[in-house]
């Protein structure tokens, strides 16, 4: 899967799960209050991630992801570490 397969998966997921209006998803927008996350959702978000990718995530990875990039950036590097 190439980077820009990976980045459109992950778009159209948020775009279903949250509800969220795909021109609001840009790399430098704050991925918390753009997808109005609360603790909930996070969880909701953990498990979209493992179904769709195949990996576990670890609550503190969230603690560094701020934007949409760092999410992209987090679960590139994820899925090329399981490659």
């Amino acid at each position: 899967m190439t980077q820009e397969e990976i980045i459109s998966k992950i778009n159209d997921f948020l775009v279903d799960e949250f509800e969220v209006d795909p021109a609001d998803i840009q790399p430098d927008a704050p991925l918390q209050e753009t997808l109005d996350l609360d603790s909930l959702d996070y969880v909701d978000l953990v498990v979209v991630i493992e179904s769709n990718f195949g990996f576990k995530v670890k609550g503190e990875d969230f603690m560094e992801i701020k934007t949409f990039q760092d999410f992209y950036d987090y679960i590139l590097v994820k899925v090329k570490e399981q490659a």
